[in-house]
């Protein structure tokens, strides 16, 4: 059986489209932002995203994975502008969105439950989150860390229903043979990112993985690439993060990247290829590859 290709890609922070801010938006927590991007914009350009998606659609992966933050400020425009943009990505059924904490800004003057992803965030017919989606051998879990948080935070909560409904989908996954992979926005992992925007409830996570297990967990949030783990029943499960999609590099923060990810049901094996901006091209090239043995492996 050849290898599942899933590419994995996080934060892509698109430009808000003209008239993204009301006025009224300038009474919350929208204000902070607005001042951040205004500094912190730059790092984000539109052909860099252009770029790295092309470089995903030549590699011609099974699924495409999408840990969070399309948005900046969660407004109603920038919904539609980002389903926009994922229209051009690949078809609904071929990308799966994980929303990040900028995707939940505020409630005010947003989507309701994400709306306008919809068709990206789950299956027809099953509510979302949990959201499980079924490719070949492979079981895509998507979950929902995204929630309004009060100024100065970028923190993310699952909630207890929504882990209460994870242990049950993990076990049934687990006793069907399928090769879980977890998509959440904030890193379960301690020490990837400060308190203020870590995961709150981590260790629930933790506890009930380490119970009933996955082969693979998904995150951005950071920035930065990751590579950590987290105990499951049959050995540690491979915890894996990748940079902003559209950054430049300028910053403190590492340039765009993405992860091309092959995964060996039968092995339970995953083989990892990095790709990155370069700063003397302005295209992606490959910056190496690793291979990780599953928590079964």
């Amino acid at each position: 059986m050849p290898p599942f290709r899933l590419a994995h890609l996080s934060d892509p922070h698109l430009p808000p489209p003209p008239g993204a801010l009301r006025a009224a938006d300038f009474a919350s927590k929208r204000l902070l932002s607005a001042i951040a991007w205004r500094r912190k914009g730059r790092e984000h350009q539109p052909q860099v995203l252009k770029a790295l998606s092309a470089d995903i659609g030549a590699y011609a992966p099974d699924h495409i994975a999408l840990t969070g933050d399309l948005t900046n400020f969660a407004t109603k425009a920038e919904f539609a502008a980002a389903r926009a943009w994922l229209q051009t990505l690949g078809p609904a059924s071929g990308v799966t969105v994980s929303p990040g904490n900028h995707d939940a800004l505020v409630g005010r003057n947003a989507p309701d439950a994400f709306a306008p992803w919809r068709e990206w965030l789950e299956d027809p017919g099953q509510p979302a989150f949990p959201a499980v989606r079924e490719r070949g051998p492979v079981a895509l879990v998507n979950l929902c860390s995204a929630t309004p948080t009060a100024p100065g935070l970028a923190s993310g909560r699952l909630g207890r229903e929504q882990l209460g409904r994870l242990e049950a989908i993990l076990e049934r996954l687990g006793r069907e043979g399928l090769f879980r992979v977890i998509m959440i926005h904030h890193p379960p992992t301690p020490g990837i990112v400060s308190k203020r925007k870590a995961l709150e409830d981590a260790p629930a996570l933790s506890a009930l993985l380490k119970t009933h297990g996955a082969e693979l967990v998904l995150h951005g949030h950071a920035h930065e690439a990751a590579v950590s783990t987290m105990p499951g029943p049959a050995g540690a499960i491979p915890v894996l993060g990748v940079p902003s999609a559209s950054a430049v590099g300028h910053g403190r923060h590492p340039g765009a990247r993405w992860h091309g990810i092959e995964i060996d049901p039968t092995q339970r094996r995953i083989r990892v290829i990095a790709r990155g901006l370069s700063a003397q091209t302005g295209a992606f090239e490959p910056l190496g590859s690793y291979v990780l043995d599953g928590p079964q492996g």
